[in-house]
């Protein structure tokens, strides 16, 4: 049995639509889907257990995505073990998709993840040209992280069970398997919505940022990175010398998101959520709407 775990911190307002696109292909009604509700102020756990007996909701006092994670591991039935943060949207068919190469054990394979998807219509201009580099980086159209869901064999879940709680899950995950070892399909497809405004954008670069220089203080010196280097810069520009305007708001993007991320990360504060809201506006029903800014523990 493939199981779901959602971890769902005040996601009411979008938590609908991912449950509806997992549920409406009643070919996969033994799916196990588990919403973990962690620390939530807002209507949540009401908006998921809406949707029927498919969706089981646990609910914890504590605002952490890692204790969720745990949480929703004791709780889960089977493998493979797919973990899709509650803002995303993906299908129950490409759950299967991003299963299927997981389940016999015998290709090598032990975590994949979805192509990504990221619809820019509404979004700034300066966010829009964000990301066609963003987009076009090798690390992100190789790694399994920034997508949202990640999909693990029993052996790839015993491999990062490990890992200490980081900010960077995703991050850490991904990097925690070879090449060969993880695999991302186009087969699935996952929507990440993206932040709609500038400010929204640094303060989840500011986000990226703080969370990357924990996850590196984690691993040994020499040990893949996924961060962009000048070089990857330089040679998006030759392949493409019209990305050259979209490579200068890229290039001031990053630039402000590590002076603001230099503070927390020379404190130490690999604590504080920094969650941009613009990429929430679309409401799920029964939702309420709930501006404030999250600070949650990993």
């Amino acid at each position: 049995m493939t199981s779901i775990v959602i971890p769902a911190h005040n996601e009411a307002r979008v938590i609908g639509r991912l449950l509806d696109s997992l549920l409406a292909d009643p070919a996969e009604d033994d799916t196990d889907i588990v919403v973990v509700c962690n620390g939530c102020t807002d209507d949540t756990a009401a908006v998921a257990a809406a949707r029927g007996p498919r969706v089981r909701v646990v609910e914890i006092p504590v605002p952490s995505k890692h204790a969720a994670l745990r949480a929703g591991d004791d709780h889960a039935r089977g493998f493979p073990r797919v973990y899709v943060d509650a803002d995303v949207v993906i299908t129950g068919a490409g759950v299967r998709a991003l299963a299927e190469p997981l389940a016999d054990g015998t290709s090598g394979v032990l975590a994949t993840a979805p192509a990504r998807h990221v619809p820019l219509d509404g979004c700034a201009w300066r966010v829009r040209a964000y990301y066609r580099v963003w987009q076009r980086l090798p690390a992100v159209r190789e790694g399994l992280f920034g997508r949202g869901v990640i999909a693990l064999s029993e052996a790839g879940h015993a491999r990062i069970a490990a890992l200490p709680p980081l900010m960077a899950d995703d991050l850490a995950a991904s990097l925690a398997f070879a090449p060969g070892e993880r695999r991302v399909l186009d087969t699935a497809r996952v929507v990440v919505h993206p932040p709609r405004t500038w400010p929204d954008l640094i303060r989840r670069r500011v986000r990226a940022a703080v969370s990357t220089a924990q996850v590196e203080q984690h691993r040994a010196p020499g040990e893949a990175s996924a961060r962009t280097g000048r070089a990857d810069l330089i040679a998006l520009l030759r392949r493409d010398p019209k990305l050259l305007p979209a490579l200068v708001v890229f290039a001031g993007a990053a630039v402000v998101a590590r002076r603001r991320a230099g503070k927390a990360v020379r404190a130490g504060d690999f604590g504080t959520w920094l969650r941009d809201e613009s990429s929430r506006q679309g409401s799920s029903p029964g939702g309420r709407r709930n501006l404030s800014s999250s600070s949650r523990q990993n």
